[in-house]
């Protein structure tokens, strides 16, 4: 609930988002802070864990390292858009924040990209099968494809728990039929 100084006018109109999309939410946030980016991380550091060391070294020095930290940094932004769709920050920015602290969060500007997300990520999954029946036995993969079934199961999750949360947020956030 938003503290006292916090309310602005409408602001305490919007229902609370029920369990589920808080449990779905914080499975949002999870998926990519605890189930993509460890691994990441790691070959970021330049381990090839779970990965030829032999092909993984090239492609990390022609700018894989570069590509897996940026890919870990992008990783964060989904888990606060995930938490940002059931806390009271992402109805009204705090009024700790400069210049916007206090202002109504636009609903489109969690809505766009929470839809967008899931509904990207689900293309991107559904096309990794396809990718590790490809790549299974082939000499030139540089990652286990056991490593595209791990991701599938994480992205299975993130998909499910952002678009659920998502979803809810538009409900709670509609505005009222004229």
């Amino acid at each position: 609930m938003l503290a006292p100084d916090d309310r602005i006018p409408g602001a305490d109109v919007v229902p609370p988002p029920p369990r589920r999309a808080v449990w779905a939410a914080y499975w949002a946030a999870a998926a990519p802070t605890v189930g993509f980016i460890p691994l990441h991380l790691v070959w970021a550091l330049g381990i090839p864990l779970f990965a030829d060391a032999d092909l993984f070294d090239p492609w990390y020095t022609d700018g894989g390292g570069t590509y897996l930290w940026t890919l870990n940094a992008l990783a964060l932004l989904p888990a606060v858009l995930a938490l940002a769709l059931v806390r009271p920050w992402g109805l009204v920015i705090p009024r700790s924040v400069p210049v916007f602290g206090g202002h109504r969060v636009p609903r489109l500007l969690l809505i766009v990209p929470g839809t967008l997300l899931s509904t990207g990520l689900f293309a991107y999954t559904a096309m990794a099968p396809i990718v590790a029946a490809r790549t299974w036995d082939h000499p030139g993969a540089i990652f286990s494809p056991w490593t595209v079934v791990f991701g599938i199961v994480v992205f299975a999750v993130w998909i499910c728990g952002l678009a659920i949360a998502t979803h809810s947020y538009a409900r709670r956030t509609r505005p009222p039929a004229s």
